[in-house]
């Protein structure tokens, strides 16, 4: 037969509580392309990927799409009709590995 032998003043820890994660924020991009047939985001929020991102175009010609976002800085693009363009209203723009331009966002709590 087994037995176990259990302390009598065993006293359970209490576990820190976790941190919370960073509140997402609904974050709007917009692009005025009037004759464009497809807008799309790319940026690090989707890996980059040139498609997964669609903008809905709006009556004025703008297109316009909002994600929440965690706070941060993310580095985008618009994909417009194929074609990669840099953020024309956006206030920070830097150099990429292929020689163009990423627009960059801070979003923040």
């Amino acid at each position: 037969m087994l037995s176990a032998a259990f302390p009598q003043n065993v006293v359970e820890e209490k576990k820190a509580p976790l941190p919370k994660a960073p509140r997402a924020l609904n974050t709007t991009f917009a692009l005025f392309e009037p004759h464009a047939n497809r807008v799309h985001l790319s940026g690090g929020f989707n890996a980059w990927s040139p498609e997964v991102t669609p903008l809905k175009r709006q009556a004025d010609g703008h297109w316009e799409t909002t994600l929440a976002l965690p706070p941060g800085r993310y580095e985008y693009k618009f994909v417009v009709d194929g074609h990669w363009i840099p953020d024309p209203h956006s206030r920070k723009n830097v150099l990429n590995p292929h020689g163009t331009l990423n627009s960059v966002i801070e979003v923040r709590a």
